[in-house]
């Protein structure tokens, strides 16, 4: 195993036994008043140490429960460093390791406040996009990933979203932010999409009563359409799929509506509507011939 993937497997690995300890945020040197400072100046760090160094410190405002830290602080830092390439390779690296423990199911269930792991999801979402675009991880790292990736947005059970003191959660739709980048990587082999497919399936239609309203619908479906973009699966397979959501969200004939017959159906209709729309808008015939069948099969099930 090379030493890459061993660092990797360890990150993995801590889904067993207490949570990560995390430092004080604002990192040492900073006050929040001066982070808002910087990011009003577009987060301006010439000197390169200094930046990484300040990336990293960051990492742990993302669980900060601050919404204003975790949200206009750590996340959005580190995005834009990100996406202006202003991060080194290991320090990418670094920040994903640091990350993926905080989406295993045992630091999950250990944070009562229910935002940390939410926040690594959305940024794991920026590292997957950085690997996708500079292939920062090996094909085995990559696998880990995408498994880490489907394990966390499977595992959603707090469907919060927003909150006014305690801004957003968004659990779901951060996880299908994450998939959303890993779905647009030509490096990810139909079984890897396959288990993303699986992943959001879990998803469209949550367990109980919940009904989404913050958008979740439109989230999830978008790496559904950039999975069917890459052309590995065909148009069978899609209207089996969507088929297989509109089944689960039938009302029962003959019986009483209930919370969760509704819920379901709502979810159903989140997911399915902004999805045909966008496969109706796209300029790729290939795309509508795919998915059209299957989805207007789908909409016409849906009670």
């Amino acid at each position: 195993m090379s030493h890459g993937l061993r660092r990797f497997a360890l990150a993995l690995s801590l889904a067993c036994g207490a949570g990560p300890v995390l430092a004080a945020c604002p990192p040492e040197g900073q006050t929040r008043d001066s982070l808002l400072v910087l990011r009003n100046a577009k987060w301006a760090v010439g000197d390169v140490a200094r930046r990484e160094a300040l990336a990293l410190g960051l990492v742990d405002c993302l669980a900060d429960p601050d919404p204003a830290l975790r949200d206009e602080v750590g996340f959005e830092a580190l995005q834009h460093w990100m996406r202006a390439n202003q991060l080194s390779p290991a320090t990418v690296k670094r920040i994903g390791d640091q990350l993926l423990r905080r989406v295993m199911p045992a630091t999950v269930a250990a944070d009562g406040r229910g935002v940390a792991a939410p926040f690594a999801a959305l940024t794991l979402a920026e590292v997957a996009r950085v690997d996708r675009l500079t292939s920062l991880y090996s094909p085995a790292e990559r696998d880990a990933f995408v498994r880490a990736a489907a394990a966390y947005l499977a595992g959603v059970r707090d469907y919060r979203g927003f909150d006014p003191q305690d801004g957003w959660r968004h659990g779901v739709a951060h996880g299908a932010d994450w998939l959303m980048q890993l779905s647009l990587n030509t490096a990810l082999d139909k079984a890897q999409l396959d288990r993303l497919l699986d992943a959001i399936a879990t998803q469209v239609l949550p367990p109980g009563e919940h009904s989404y309203v913050y958008g979740e619908g439109q989230r999830l479906m978008a790496p559904v359409f950039y999975i069917a973009k890459r052309g590995l699966h065909d148009s069978a397979f899609w209207t089996s799929w969507f088929g297989r959501i509109a089944s689960a969200a039938e009302l029962p004939e003959g019986h009483p509506f209930t919370a969760t017959s509704l819920a379901r159906a709502h979810n159903a209709r989140e997911f399915i509507w902004p999805l045909y729309a966008s496969v109706q808008e796209t300029p790729d015939a290939t795309q509508r011939e795919r998915l059209l069948p299957g989805l207007k099969a789908a909409i016409k099930a849906l009670p």
